[in-house]
């Protein structure tokens, strides 16, 4: 019997993926195989000595201290593109917001006051004030071209957008999803310089922390529009600040709101929904579920943050899995003492 701990709420759809005669699954559980987890932050957290394997129902591994877990030999697990189309949904739903001034517009309407006749009036003088844009014919710049990047792509160029994107390490597997017409940029500069509409899907580190600043604010075209759905911290919002109150940017949607964002009358801050729908979380629930049963009873690793990909069919004999740190001769002598 198989013993998961988990420490987020995990759908039941998920869950489900474990057979009730082969696992037990409690939110405590003593000596556990493996842990499921969403946000719950792991990094002050003893791990018991038992964990085989770690799933995130998520992309993001931030709150997984993976080196730690990598030096244990313990593979930590994801769900990358189970919840693209839920992110895809609202960067696109962000960029009509923003193009048509939907946050202003929806708080003076709220505002109105007096009879309906009086109401009518007001909106009529008042609407001049919300006038936007439309998308057709504008530039879209996606960095980052993984599961999101690629759906975002695709449907922007459905909207007649110019789409162009940049990824130095983008997989065969997401170029050959792409639409012919996506440009591909040379560096991040090129792609703000040439981007109406930037958005960001890369994973927050030393190499994507304020990648968007001052000095590459200053690349864009003016009244272009920033939009955030990845993680806080890849765009400096003090610098973004600063050139909205400038003139220089015309909006800045992001899913990370701050006291320096949510009042700020050309910023739209949405409370982290990116992934918040049924189906992303069912389908990242369901898809790190198989993960770690496929680790846990036959040795195959897919989705793995930590480790390399393995995934063999079944066969009738035992199979052996020697995780090492890549040491000469390692499998060798595990050969010769066997």
């Amino acid at each position: 019997m198989y013993k998961i701990l988990t420490l987020n709420n995990i759908s039941a759809a998920g869950l489900d993926r474990l057979p009730r005669d082969a696992y037990e699954v409690a939110s405590e559980i003593a000596h556990p195989d493996g842990i499921l987890l969403r946000s719950y932050k792991m990094h002050d957290m003893e791990i018991p000595e038992t964990v085989q394997a770690i799933g995130r129902a998520g992309a993001g591994v931030n709150n997984i201290p993976v080196d730690k877990m990598t030096a244990k030999g313990i593979p930590v697990f994801n769900a990358p593109g189970a919840n693209a189309n839920a992110v895809k949904e609202l960067v696109i739903a962000g960029m009509l917001m923003a193009a048509r001034n939907i946050g202003p517009a929806w708080k003076f309407a709220a505002s109105l006051q007096g009879e309906d006749a009086e109401i009518t009036k007001a909106v009529e003088a008042g609407k001049k004030n919300f006038a936007g844009f439309e998308l057709p014919g504008r530039t879209l710049g996606v960095v980052g071209l993984g599961a999101i990047g690629v759906k975002i792509c695709n449907a922007a160029h459905d909207l007649g957008m110019n789409v162009v994107g940049f990824d130095p390490s983008i997989t065969v597997k997401s170029a050959w999803k792409l639409k012919a017409d996506v440009e591909q940029a040379l560096s991040i500069d090129d792609l703000l310089s040439r981007s109406d509409f930037v958005t960001f899907h890369v994973p927050l580190n030393e190499h994507t922390a304020n990648m968007i600043n001052e000095e590459r604010i200053k690349l864009m075209p003016d009244n272009a529009v920033v939009l955030n759905f990845a993680r806080n911290g890849i765009v400096d919002d003090e610098a973004v600040v600063k050139a909205l109150d400038d003139g220089k940017l015309y909006a800045y949607v992001c899913d990370f709101p701050s006291n320096l964002l949510k009042d700020h009358p050309r910023c739209l801050t949405l409370p982290h929904l990116g992934a918040s729908t049924r189906e992303a979380e069912e389908n990242c629930a369901i898809m790190v579920a198989e993960e770690i049963r496929a680790w846990l009873e036959d040795g195959n690793v897919i989705n793995s943050v930590n480790f390399p990909e393995i995934n063999l069919p079944r066969g009738d004999n035992p199979r052996l899995v020697v995780v090492n740190s890549n040491v000469p001769n390692m499998l060798g002598q595990i050969s010769t003492d066997l």
